[in-house]
């Protein structure tokens, strides 16, 4: 029996470009998988991730959380910056807001983090039964500042003894001459990738206005339906809905 190409399965994109707008730094990987599909990547980072200020102190703060009865990592990258401060050991309960997380916690030591299956985001883990009544347990979340602040206040709500411990910060990126120069000239079925409104929200503000038109002129692929409605308010007028933020979810709807 002739064994099959690994890709054989995943839905070809025919040439397709795809824009990808995952934080600096951090698109290369989704930019080989495009190309293993057959498509034509465009790195347009829309974030850029840095350590915190005070590492002693984020380290400090850390190493105190290890030691509460839960720990909600809201990010790979909140894992990638976590692990730099001090190795992830720990006797708590971990939990992971998206499958992508999970796989992170897992490259770090972490042997089993729970992740919500189906809805990869914030509501979907506050679904898990273990979260459902957590008065009076220590919880630690860990991640950035900023966000929408939904698991910061249901966890509170719930009744958790909640600390937070910011092991990184996200900013706007800073373009290149070769960034800009990539979107002057689009294919009418071009995709980009949205699963952040905080980056949706980078590129609106900070693209050239020439630039920022042409890439409204894609297919905006939304990792949610929040970030959908977010993509038509910014001015996509097609938009597509991807079942996460998985990287093969988002090319899955892009090959759609």
């Amino acid at each position: 029996m002739t064994a099959s190409h690994p890709n054989a399965a995943k839905p070809a994109l025919h040439g397709r470009t795809v824009v990808i707008t995952r934080p600096s730094g951090t698109g290369s990987a989704l930019a080989r998988e495009v190309r293993e599909r057959g498509g034509m990547p465009v790195l347009l980072p829309a974030l850029s991730l840095h350590a915190m200020d005070d590492v002693a102190s984020c380290a400090d703060a850390l190493k105190a959380a290890l030691g509460d009865d839960l720990l909600v990592f809201t990010s790979p990258a909140a894992v990638r910056f976590a692990a730099r401060l001090a190795p992830l050991r720990t006797q708590a309960t971990v939990f992971a807001v998206g499958q992508g997380t999970a796989r992170a916690l897992r490259r770090h030591g972490v042997k089993a983090p729970l992740a919500p299956s189906l809805r990869q985001d914030s509501e979907g883990l506050l679904d898990h039964p273990l979260l459902a009544e957590l008065h009076g347990r220590r919880v630690a979340l860990i991640g950035a500042p900023g966000g929408r602040g939904v698991l910061r206040a249901t966890l509170a709500e719930r009744g958790a003894c909640l600390r937070e411990v910011h092991v990184y910060q996200r900013g706007m990126p800073r373009w290149q001459a070769r960034h800009i120069e990539a979107l002057k000239h689009l294919p009418i079925d071009t995709c980009v990738l949205l699963s952040s409104a905080e980056a949706l929200g980078n590129l609106q503000q900070g693209l050239p206005a020439a630039a920022w038109a042409q890439l409204r002129g894609a297919m905006a692929v939304a990792s949610s339906e929040r970030l959908a409605e977010a993509a038509r308010r910014a001015g996509f007028s097609r938009v597509r809905l991807a079942a996460s933020a998985l990287s093969a979810d988002l090319l899955a709807a892009a090959a759609g």
